[in-house]
């Protein structure tokens, strides 16, 4: 069998295929688009015809590979953690638009915003939370790979920090409603850092109310939401007592991430 007839046999969205078949032989996903006549030993056509079963089953790209980009950063990611998406880019670039010395990640997961975060400021202090020791182990795993320092912490938002304060404070908690029917297409990603109670607004209950008591002087928190939770969330943080609240757009237009200031 031939690349091309493999990935034609696969049944999978062209780029998907490419970037499975690439694992199996070794080659990059230049090579394999440029070389659709070149002819498969049976041992990658075998493999790469399990790795396409496990897609066709639903299991995420990333899962399968074992590892994901995020912010130019290649990070190891496992069913322990949720796979970083392109809309919490924005979390990482309004951070950027800050000034800050110290910075603490709540739920880090794979830690993609605290290690994007330190590869961009270098000299500033990271605190990286999360309440799944293994998540925290690929998170930790990631910044031995990248060669980033970042205090990493176990615990439940800000229980693992007790009285620090922090020049920025952001998150990508969990926001999606109980019962969601998206949730289905979700079934191989953590439902603890995906499902926030009724309205999916929970973990935000939790987190907002106690952000301003780790908030230097100034400093931001900012927290990424789903589709049509802003409203929501701008209340809690005004009635928290943060100023300055505000909700910006990703790329799609949705408001995606809202903060507010100390």
């Amino acid at each position: 069998m031939t690349v091309a007839e493999a990935l034609l046999a696969s049944g999978l969205e062209a780029r998907e295929a490419r970037l499975l078949l690439a694992r199996v032989t070794g080659f990059s996903e230049a090579v394999v688009l440029a070389s659709p006549d070149r002819s498969l030993p049976s041992e990658q056509e075998n493999r790469f015809s399990e790795l396409s079963a496990r897609r066709r089953a639903g299991e995420p790209v990333a899962y399968i590979l074992g590892e994901k980009e995020f912010y130019g950063l290649r990070l190891a990611v496992n069913p322990a953690v949720l796979i970083p998406r392109p809309e919490t880019k924005l979390l990482v670039e309004l951070a950027m638009q800050a000034e800050f010395s110290s910075v603490l990640d709540l739920g880090t997961g794979s830690g993609a915003i605290a290690l994007a975060l330190k590869r961009q400021r270098p000299a500033a202090r990271v605190v990286a939370v999360d309440a799944s020791a293994a998540a925290l182990g690929v998170a930790k795993r990631n910044g031995i790979a990248l060669g980033l320092e970042v205090d990493w912490r176990h615990g439940l938002w800000f229980d693992a920090v007790r009285d620090e304060r922090f020049d920025l404070v952001l998150a990508n908690p969990p926001y999606v409603a109980a019962g969601d029917p998206h949730l289905a297409d979700l079934r191989f990603e953590p439902a603890s850092a995906l499902v926030a109670g009724a309205d999916g607004l929970d973990a935000m209950r939790e987190i907002v109310p106690r952000a301003r008591s780790h908030l230097a002087a100034g400093g931001w928190l900012l927290l990424e939401h789903g589709l049509g939770q802003e409203s929501a969330v701008r209340a809690l943080m005004q009635t928290s007592g943060l100023e300055e609240v505000q909700t910006w757009p990703d790329l799609s237009g949705v408001g995606r991430v809202s903060g507010g200031r100390a």
